[in-house]
């Protein structure tokens, strides 16, 4: 009989726990996954600008990875193969022949830059300017030169000049060096996608502070790093960004390159 109580007591004891789990589960918010709510305000990096200059060109992160942080942004390929761009979650490296390649899962990257672009305002340029006067035109709207922005162009353009830059193998020279040889391409009255951020100077030495942008046929068939453009009317996009993480490479020459000293004149020389 006694033993008959406690298994009737037993199973009461298991049905309430049971109940109160499933009470939990019901009220408690999930947490947010790749893409959730927590990360669209954010900017993920890969490394930095200063690392990249100095010749870390090893890629430590899989475009699976950096994908899962973001469907906008810019950024190189493993051993500077390619200058990388993403629009609307498809990735892309343009290479030294100009075009531009989908990026695959397992390849890597030593420097990127991403985020879940939801556009915040709507800046429209409507007279003609160059890359120099949109920049100037664009901060002009900024809310605040102390946060960070992600921005999306679309529209046909009169002039584009971009670039891209050759492989590199070891033992790896300076990004300024690089750049000399870097292979330029200009596109005359081309429909495309320029995207990139802006970066306060606050964050000098982990990105470019200013504007940094990459370029993109609509047919996505070629691009690269934008040197230039002209704009006759045009809607620019901009998402304000308040959070920023960065993932740092945990081995390779990252863990032993200098990154104390002021390197503005390389990176007035790579942009």
């Amino acid at each position: 009989m006694a033993e008959d109580r406690l298994l009737r007591y037993g199973v009461v004891a298991a049905a309430f726990l049971l109940i109160g789990a499933c009470i939990a589960l019901a009220v408690s918010p999930l947490p947010a996954g790749p893409g959730g709510e927590a990360d669209r305000e954010t900017i993920f990096q890969v490394s930095t600008i200063d690392a990249l200059l100095q010749g870390v060109y090893d890629g430590d992160m899989t475009f699976d990875e950096l994908a899962t942080h973001g469907n906008l942004g810019i950024g190189c390929g493993d051993r500077l193969d390619g200058e990388l761009i993403g629009v609307d979650g498809e990735w892309y490296l343009i290479r030294t022949d100009g075009r531009a390649y989908p990026v695959t899962g397992n390849a890597t990257t030593p420097f990127a830059a991403v985020t879940f672009f939801d556009p915040d305002m709507t800046i429209a340029i409507d007279e003609p300017v160059n890359l120099t006067g949109l920049g100037r035109y664009l901060e002009a709207e900024l809310p605040s030169k102390n946060l960070f922005y992600a921005i999306r162009m679309d529209g046909t353009f009169p002039r584009v000049v971009t670039r891209s830059v050759p492989i590199q193998e070891k033992p790896y020279p300076r990004l300024a060096d690089v750049t000399a040889n870097q292979t330029v391409f200009t596109f005359e009255n081309v429909t495309g996608t320029a995207v990139g951020f802006w970066t306060p100077v606050l964050a000098e030495g982990i990105n470019v502070p200013g504007y940094h942008l990459h370029f993109i046929t609509s047919d996505r068939t070629a691009g690269g790093h934008l040197l230039d453009m002209t704009v006759t009317e045009c809607s620019v996009q901009v998402d304000t960004t308040t959070n920023f993480t960065m993932a740092l490479p945990a081995s390779g020459d990252f863990r032993t390159v200098d990154l104390s000293g002021d390197l503005s004149d390389d990176l007035e020389i790579v942009e």
